[in-house]
């Protein structure tokens, strides 16, 4: 079958979080992350969406916040439902009405017809549609001079909160869990126009033979080779449906949805150095991880680091690789329900990440990981 024609995507522009409580989103994001707040809705904007937003940015990281002004806008809809998470997804695209007329045609279902607005600058338009991510629908937007973010968003005349010390660039990637994904990756592929980029599957059954629980998960990366924009997507994997980390999130999210976002850093070491000391909690990893990780990168055939092992046993930052000069250095905050101690702020987390010739996703990083995640989960009474 032939692959479906590209919908012109340029780049994620901005992730759309819904929340319950903006003034704590405001200090996380410029006190621990070190963004800088940019701009804010309007009184007209706020009294039409019943929502107040705040946009922070770092790099070419953008968030817009939104908490719900009453009943009836977007974000008290999203909330309803589920806890705080990321209700949309905004992507700058080529030309809007191509966009509009190849989603329409490969079974796009969009939300409303194009809208466009002018300003002193320029001209913008946008349309949202539904998707298989949950709740979560994507926005296109085209911009042709257009100065603000959005209609209704008023920019600051000097940016506010902070300087992004920790030199985050831009997104990685967005991954999403489902209890069943191959609906979603069919949809990317067919609707969107995206392209296979890699695959997984794990189960730390693999190393706990017999035991009474375990975590699993299949992952499928889908990509747009033109943008550089990756999925990350997840689907629990037997046994123990229902105790992997993937169902679990589920039910915490009451559904499918965006769980983590993964930004990159100029120098993982500093940053992550930089946000401990600003309180900002990471999953823990543990000591037997850099025990074995000579062995362990001498098997996938990275010989050679620039890193000090010690000091990445010291900030707990995960290291995988592919080949010789090939390797990636991550590591994963908490939670947001776990960081704040309030399960209204949902299971929604950051992954900080650093590449050095390595496309890949941190593989040989799962097992890791997932036994973390199952030690939190057993503090939390979760399994």
């Amino acid at each position: 079958m032939a692959k479906a024609e590209p919908i012109g995507i340029k780049g994620l522009e901005a992730m759309h979080y819904y929340v319950r409580d903006l003034e704590r989103s405001r200090k996380f994001y410029t006190e621990k992350l070190d963004f800088a707040e940019i701009a804010h809705s309007t009184p007209e904007l706020e009294e039409a969406s019943k929502q107040r937003s705040v946009v922070f940015q770092a790099g070419e990281v953008i968030v817009v916040c939104s908490q719900p002004l009453g009943e009836g806008g977007r974000a008290w809809r999203y909330l309803r439902k589920h806890p705080d998470g990321v209700g949309t997804l905004i992507f700058q695209v080529e030309d809007i009405e191509r966009a509009f007329r190849l989603l329409d045609s490969r079974g796009g279902t969009p939300i409303d017809e194009i809208m466009r607005v002018k300003d002193e600058g320029g001209e913008f338009a946008s349309f949202s549609i539904t998707t298989p991510f949950g709740d979560t629908t994507f926005r296109f937007v085209e911009r042709k001079g257009y100065r603000s973010l959005f209609p209704g968003a008023e920019h600051y005349a000097s940016p506010r909160g902070g300087k992004n010390v920790f030199g985050i660039s831009h997104y990685d990637h967005i991954t999403t869990n489902f209890q069943t994904m191959a609906p979603a990756l069919l949809w990317m592929e067919h609707v969107l126009g995206l392209e296979r980029f890699w695959e997984i599957q794990f189960h730390t059954e693999d190393v706990h033979k017999g035991a009474d629980h375990g975590s699993g998960l299949r992952s499928a990366v889908m990509w747009d080779p033109a943008s550089g924009v990756k999925f990350a997507n997840n689907e629990p994997y037997r046994p123990y449906f229902k105790s992997s980390q993937i169902n679990i999130f589920n039910e915490e999210h009451r559904g499918d949805g965006v769980q983590h976002a993964a930004l990159v850093v100029r120098d993982i070491i500093p940053a992550v150095e930089g946000m401990r000391k600003r309180g900002v909690g990471f999953m823990p990893t543990p000591g037997s991880y850099y025990d074995m990780m000579p062995q362990r990168l001498e098997q996938l055939g990275v010989k050679h680091i620039d890193e000090d092992v010690d000091v990445l046993r010291k900030l707990e930052i995960l290291i995988d690789g592919e080949a010789e000069g090939k390797y990636l250095l991550q590591i994963f905050l908490k939670e947001s329900a776990g960081m704040y101690g309030d399960p209204g702020a949902g299971p929604f987390f950051y992954e900080i990440i650093q590449r050095k010739g390595d496309r890949g996703f941190g593989g040989g990083n799962f097992r890791a990981l997932f036994e973390s995640i199952e030690r939190q989960q057993k503090v939390e009474g979760k399994i």
